[in-house]
């Protein structure tokens, strides 16, 4: 895997927010928050672990320790969750930038929220990120079509090379 490489997973994982984001937005407040009997309760619930996830993962990037998961309350509305989401990708990107090209194959050590000692290399940790927000991304795409809300645009990674290859 190399730094480009990197960019462009980082790149599909908050284009892909972008898509799912504009298809919660047009949920009531209502269904925002319902409780859907999945993983993470709510789409408001599974957009916060989302969130707070990669809040834990850029901590660690940081080499500092996080205090945990956020709640989700914190994100009482989809403006919330964007602005947000939002937010952690500009620290993303910044991180990302800081560690360099260099840094691909670094491993980065740290404590798991259990405090367990845990080291990965730089690539496996973005890759598991982005997989990870695709999984939920996926369940928040069910639960607004369990609520007969549109789905979100595709976000599968051929649909997103196909938009680049496009504006290239």
């Amino acid at each position: 895997m190399t730094y480009d490489d990197l960019h462009l997973l980082i790149d599909y994982n908050y284009w892909a927010r972008d898509r799912v984001l504009d298809a919660v937005s047009a949920i009531t407040p209502e269904q925002f928050i319902r409780p859907m009997g999945n993983s993470f309760s709510s789409v408001r619930d599974t957009v916060a672990h989302i969130c707070a996830a990669e809040r834990i993962w850029i901590t660690r990037l940081k080499g500092e320790k996080p205090e945990g998961l956020q709640k989700p309350d914190c994100l009482p509305d989809v403006a919330a969750a964007r602005k947000e989401w939002t937010k952690l990708e500009g620290e993303m990107r910044e991180q990302l930038a800081r560690l360099g090209p260099e840094s691909v194959e670094r491993t980065i050590e740290y404590q798991d929220l259990r405090g367990n000692d845990q080291s990965d290399v730089l690539w496996k940790m973005l890759q598991h990120l982005v997989n990870h927000g695709t999984y939920h991304r996926g369940q928040i795409t069910t639960m607004l079509r369990q609520m007969d809300a549109a789905p979100p645009k595709s976000m599968d990674l051929i649909a997103f090379y196909r938009e680049r290859n496009r504006k290239a």
